[in-house]
């Protein structure tokens, strides 16, 4: 099963830190996979959830690729992201949609979609013995 870290919360939900480059990258060291949320404009890259607030560059994103799932909070963001190989998605309140790579991402107000990414699946205490991976602020209570 997939491990993702919501936003570099490994243990519970620190809202300071989310989306902050380092604490990002101590959730990938961990040996986790973390989604992040992607702004873009004139200036460039930025992580945060509701407005960009970390500025990164390109190479930052493309040298974590392998373990970033980038949840595009902006449609300069989709744009530009769409022409490159990183692995991103974009959804608002849809119940669910596909990445980039082809995988279902469950929005976290379904239940999760049989072989998809469940989002915060201990909010409503549901089972994922059938998904393929796991997004949460508590992800280190799904390692086994």
């Amino acid at each position: 099963m997939k491990l993702i870290s919501h936003r570099g919360n490994i243990n519970g939900k620190h809202e300071k830190f989310e989306n902050f480059p380092s604490y990002i990258d101590t959730a990938i060291e961990l040996g986790y996979d973390v989604e992040i949320d992607v702004w873009k404009d004139s200036d460039g890259f930025h992580l945060g959830h509701d407005k960009p607030t970390h500025p990164v560059d390109l190479l930052w994103l493309s040298n974590r690729a392998l373990r970033l799932w980038i949840h595009c909070k902006n449609h300069q963001a989709l744009a530009y992201l769409n022409r490159t190989d990183l692995h991103y998605f974009w959804h608002h309140d849809d119940d669910a949609t596909i990445t980039s790579n082809g995988i279902i991402w469950s929005h976290p107000k379904i239940k999760p979609i049989f072989g998809s990414i469940a989002v915060l699946p201990e909010t409503n205490k549901w089972d994922v013995d059938k998904c393929m991976g796991v997004c949460s602020d508590n992800i280190i209570k799904y390692k086994k």
